[in-house]
């Protein structure tokens, strides 16, 4: 019986259970990410390799016209080395690791979440799925209000592939889309497409993609070649939040 037991278990039939839970649901880049892994024996004795906790997202690739979808790993934590769990046994252990910086913002359609896994020599691998809730960072949520202030409010957050000529951590980016419903760039702007590369806790870059509003036939005849287009970045430091508004504003403005 106990032979045909561990079969069951290699296959999931019987084997040990595993709950994550987590200290909290919303959390920043950078920050400590804590809780406890409960776990529960099943039927047979089984030998655990591990206990890992990994980020996941997804994100879109388009090629030929065609979109996919992808799954990402963010980041991973080890919250346990080799041990035994015994049959029906419980066992309570605390983890804790600290988020990346690149982690993208639980924004739009963008969904962060954790997946807890036993690693079992030769069996399926009992695992948890949890959602996470990512919010932005003090620098990242300054520039969200500063586009806010000029006028312009976001219509969509999406991760999308990242282009060769990014040399990123991950391969995607997280992509912002604002469309100028008041102020000085109503009428003249389409969108501004922006993209947070965040490396720590006090400096980020911002890469932007402002389009311009087609004007008359030369407009049109711009707007499809992507002339119209202009690709800008700028480096912000926390120190410098005072005057944002005001930097986005001549920025912006130079190209609209």
């Amino acid at each position: 019986m106990s032979i045909f037991k561990k079969a069951l278990a290699s296959v999931g039939v019987g084997a040990a259970k595993i709950d994550a839970v987590l200290d909290k649901r919303d959390y920043m880049p950078g920050e400590r990410l804590e809780g406890e892994i409960n776990i529960v024996g099943g039927n047979v004795e089984q030998n655990i390799e591990a206990i890992y906790v990994r980020l996941y997202t997804e994100y879109e690739v388009e090629h030929d016209d065609k979109k996919e979808t992808r799954t990402a790993l963010i980041g991973e934590f080890l919250a346990a080395g080799a041990f035994t769990i015994n049959i029906k046994e419980k066992k309570v252990i605390p983890f804790s690791g600290t988020l990346p910086y690149d982690i993208p913002y639980s924004i739009g359609k963008t969904k962060v979440w954790i997946s807890t896994g036993l690693d079992i020599k030769q069996a399926i691998d009992p695992s948890d799925v949890d959602p996470i809730n990512i919010i932005p960072s003090p620098l990242a949520d300054e520039v969200f209000r500063a586009f806010q202030e000029l006028g312009f409010k976001m219509k969509s957050g999406v991760c999308k592939e990242a282009g060769r000529r990014h040399q990123l951590r991950l391969p995607f980016v997280q992509e912002f889309e604002f469309i100028p419903y008041a102020g000085d760039f109503r009428g003249k702007l389409d969108e501004v497409e922006l993209v947070i590369l965040s490396t720590g806790e006090n400096v980020m870059e911002v890469m932007l993609q402002i389009d311009r509003k087609a004007r008359g036939l030369s407009g049109l005849f711009a707007e499809a070649l992507d002339m119209d287009e202009s690709y800008v970045s700028l480096s912000i430091h926390k120190h410098e939040l005072p005057g944002l508004k005001n930097t986005l504003y001549q920025l912006i403005n130079k190209y609209a």
